[in-house]
């Protein structure tokens, strides 16, 4: 994290440094293969019994598809997930025809069309899939643009001029955000990408997963949240790194976390389900959860919503004065969801002193959130990042805040974007879970329903992940994302993130475009 004062940050106590999983934090892209032996791929490979392993696949594949391990004489069973499928047969390196005895052929996996939903499609999940592993952007068989909704994001797309300024080079483009716009005094952070890992409770999510995504923030100089769950001494290594969050149910909060935090954030709403409060289900309450949260043990826990201290933009500034006062370099963030009046309470968060407001749009959470409040209640986050913009810039105020927005970014050109529209970054948490193997099956809420491992507090499942492991899927896929949105903004001839801000002149809407060519 860049500050432009001399503030120090608490360090870390000799017994985490000392540790491996402190020492060993690197932004190097390093290909890291999924943890089943045979990701969910497009394309099915079948060798039958005809095939002599003469080895022409493995020497004609430029995929890793085919492979013959050192020591063995016979070729393996193939990785059908690397396969780019007919893309193939325009080449000099198709398999199928190359074999000399025929024994291969392709076929369109049926799984893969069970695979994820409108939003999350089967090649958005791969498409991630591929970047985790990589570390760069996947094979151009996957549409890892846009999902099948119908709407919002899906709609939009970017006018990309025919010519480029002559002097501008990829290497010279900044993806780098400012979080404090006040001039207040307080450390005026910088972080590399413009995006951060959103909340992510400690109980609704396995640990590793949680420290995967601290470790990757350290690496990428940005940050990961705590959620509402409290914060666990393994997160101390990142302190810098790390934002902690005060929600309605106060889980874990206290002076010493709200001490250690660069950021604080009030979470007074979630997009998913705004109206409802927060809900960890008693499977999920372990005991080192209810120890952290300071209840009991299997009981559900239900944050109510509101505040009940929080009645007006009067009221949310006693909170952030308190904040202000337990730690005086902290910046301020406001977490909301996306009602039809975002705007105003937006513009009411900049008049109590917040540094930061987070809108959350209605897709986001996780499968614990109900369907019925993600679809009917919140609006979607597209509709929101315009109407506080475009408020922000009336009152005169845009400059001196951080607008990010989340619920429902799922790639690398929904930040653009959203970037487009108005905001200054992204908040993102359902794309991480997606990068270290989730299939979006819906189960999250219950302690053994995540058949990956992921949102589990289960003893047993959490071996299905290691930290070092989810540190690389992580740090591959910040990678990717950020060579992606480089070449967005090459294309568009812009020179930083910052020049891409509330340039909706670049975007157009697919309806709008149709209706004009009838």
């Amino acid at each position: 994290m860049t500050q432009t004062d001399s503030t120090a940050m608490p360090q870390p106590p000799d017994e985490f440094a000392a540790s491996p999983e402190f020492a060993q934090v690197s932004r190097e892209v390093r290909p890291v293969g999924p943890r089943y032996r045979n990701e969910i791929g497009k394309y099915s490979i079948h060798r039958d019994s005809n095939c002599i392993s003469c080895g022409r696949c493995v020497a004609t594949c430029p995929h890793g598809v085919h492979v013959r391990p050192e020591g063995y004489r016979q070729v393996i069973r193939p990785f059908d997930y690397r396969c780019v499928g007919p893309t193939c047969e325009r080449t000099d390196h198709y398999c199928i025809t190359a074999c000399p005895k025929q024994s291969l052929s392709m076929l369109d996996n049926p799984v893969f069309a069970t695979l994820g939903d409108c939003r999350w499609t089967g090649d958005l999940i791969a498409s991630n899939w591929m970047m985790a592993e990589t570390g760069h952007a996947p094979p151009a068989h996957l549409n890892n643009e846009v999902g099948g909704s119908g709407g919002g994001f899906d709609r939009l797309r970017f006018r990309f001029p025919e010519k480029m300024p002559a002097d501008l080079r990829h290497e010279d483009i900044s993806t780098e955000l400012v979080l404090n716009r006040r001039g207040d005094g307080r450390p005026k952070v910088t972080i590399d990408v413009p995006w951060y890992g959103g909340g992510m409770s400690f109980g609704s999510t396995n640990i590793r997963v949680l420290l995967a995504k601290a470790r990757t923030a350290k690496a990428w100089n940005t940050f990961s949240c705590t959620g509402e769950g409290g914060y666990p001494e393994r997160f101390i290594p990142y302190a810098d790194h790390m934002i902690t969050q005060v929600a309605t149910g106060l889980f874990g909060v206290r002076e010493e976390t709200i001490q250690r935090a660069p950021i604080v954030e009030f979470k007074y709403a979630q997009g998913a389900k705004p109206g409802l409060g927060g809900h960890l289900l008693g499977p999920k309450n372990t005991p080192s959860v209810a120890a952290m949260r300071e209840t009991v043990q299997g009981v559900s826990l239900f944050s109510p919503f509101p505040f009940h201290s929080v009645y007006s933009v009067e009221d949310h500034k006693k909170h952030l004065d308190w904040i202000a006062h337990v730690n005086p370099r902290a910046l301020l963030s406001a977490k909301v969801s996306t009602p039809g009046d975002v705007d105003m309470v937006a513009v009411g968060a900049y008049y109590a002193g917040a540094h930061i407001v987070h809108t959350d749009g209605s897709y986001g959470g996780t499968g614990a959130a109900p369907n019925i409040a993600k679809k009917n209640i919140a609006m979607p986050i597209e509709y929101a990042i315009s109407r506080v913009h475009q408020f922000l810039e009336a009152e005169g105020v845009r400059g001196q805040i951080t607008v990010m927005a989340s619920g429902g970014v799922r790639t690398p050109m929904d930040v653009a974007k959203a970037i487009a529209m108005g905001a200054d970054g992204v908040v993102i948490g359902t794309a991480e879970l997606v990068a270290m193997g989730c299939i979006r099956c819906g189960a999250c809420e219950s302690g053994r329903g995540c058949a990956r491992g992921i949102a589990t507090t289960d003893s047993e499942l959490l071996e299905l992940v290691t930290v070092e492991w989810g540190t690389q899927r992580l740090v591959n896929l910040y990678n990717a994302w950020r060579e992606i949105l480089i070449d967005i903004l090459y294309r568009l001839g812009l020179p930083s993130v910052a020049a891409l801000r509330g340039r909706t002149d670049l975007l157009m809407h697919l309806d709008y475009e149709d209706r004009a060519a009838q």
